[in-house]
């Protein structure tokens, strides 16, 4: 297989008609190699325009939506970024490349190895892999810059936004099947914030609340 030629096809006819454009983002996906970053069962489906599966049984974000929320998030070179669920790693490894520094919570201990694997292989060495339930992000570590989160929540927590320095920005999927949004908070001041929905999506529900009914839970 040509990565190479399929990579340049994913950008071309994947992410580029999701409106990313931003030239460093492309620029990016080009030098962090999707297909490192899944098992060796998957490289050839690295590139396809699906949310791939993972060891642990959730899912790895379909590329597009990778390269908008990192484009979305308007990522600058000194930003401190939480990112909750590491997942494979992949996203982590973008958001590191544009970054200062990322801090990453994920709630599965062997899925936060494999992705420690994945970005040391890759070379990213301004990551931090943090073992817990991010869903109320990491205070302790707070402020930060960005906050993305990895998979969708029924609603936008709190706790979160609290957590965005002033000026930051907080991206994330919020709703309920059958249609989600993306949505893009940003703190304005220390009492207010802007939120602004980007598109209309369905992700995957962070692993804590696969099976929970959005009405038996709020923040």
């Amino acid at each position: 297989m040509d990565f190479e030629k399929t990579r340049f096809n994913m950008v071309e006819q994947q992410i580029r008609p999701w409106d990313v454009l931003d030239t460093n983002v492309l620029d990016l996906l080009f030098h962090v190699k999707r297909e490192d970053f899944v098992a060796d069962n998957q490289r050839q489906l690295a590139f396809v325009d699906t949310e791939l599966p993972l060891p642990n049984g959730s899912k790895m974000l379909q590329p597009k939506m990778e390269a908008r929320l990192v484009q979305d998030a308007a990522i600058q070179p000194s930003d401190k970024i939480l990112e909750i669920g590491t997942g494979s790693g992949y996203l982590t490894a973008l958001l590191a490349k544009m970054g200062k520094q990322v801090v990453s919570v994920e709630i599965d201990p062997a899925q936060k190895e494999r992705a420690a694997a994945n970005l040391k292989k890759a070379g990213v060495a301004n990551a931090t892999l943090v073992e817990g339930d991010g869903v109320l992000g990491l205070a302790e570590q707070a402020p930060y810059d960005v906050i993305v989160v990895g998979g969708s929540l029924p609603v936008v927590p709190q706790e979160l936004k609290d957590q965005l320095a002033v000026g930051g920005r907080l991206i994330l999927v919020a709703g309920d099947l059958p249609v989600m949004a993306c949505k893009l908070i940003e703190r304005e001041t220390d009492t207010s914030f802007r939120e602004t929905a980007l598109f209309e999506t369905c992700v995957e529900r962070l692993k804590k609340f696969e099976a929970v009914e959005p009405a038996r839970f709020s923040f």
